[in-house]
């Protein structure tokens, strides 16, 4: 067996989940001080691209697509990041991170940013991801 934080169950919080898209599942990342920060999670095990088959890279992209695209909508960002590092969670995931107008590090990467994690109080993060899912279509 795997030894992955991930495939034991140790995704991001369950109250945080956005959608299952298919080959990967969404959650709304804990950590809003970039509104909008989702990760999509890859449903099995896999570490690097190449572990894919052609249709599951070409699903997970069509995903993370979708997601972005909501994203866009949603928060109108002037760009769009999309991190597949690994390095802590050697298990496919990607964060796709709406970079809004007033980004207070917009040359940086969202981890070079020094900030306090921000939080969404209970109804805000069900309003949050209730938006998101109806614009998903989940």
């Amino acid at each position: 067996m795997i030894d992955c934080r991930f495939c034991r169950g140790e995704r991001p919080a369950s109250d945080h989940k956005v959608a299952n898209l298919g080959i990967t599942t969404a959650y709304l990342h804990d950590d809003q001080f970039f509104p909008g920060w989702m990760v999509l999670v890859l449903n099995r095990h896999a570490t690097e691209l190449f572990e894919l088959t052609a249709d599951e890279r070409t699903r997970m992209m069509d995903e993370v697509t979708r997601v972005a695209t909501t994203l866009n909508v949603l928060f109108t960002p002037r760009k769009i990041n999309y991190e597949l590092l690994g390095n802590q969670t050697p298990h496919i995931h990607w964060h796709v991170i709406p970079r809004l107008a007033d980004d207070p590090g917009p040359l940086d990467a969202v981890w070079a940013v020094p900030h306090a994690p921000r939080r969404l109080d209970a109804a805000t993060l069900a309003a949050r991801l209730g938006t998101l899912r109806a614009q998903l279509g989940a």
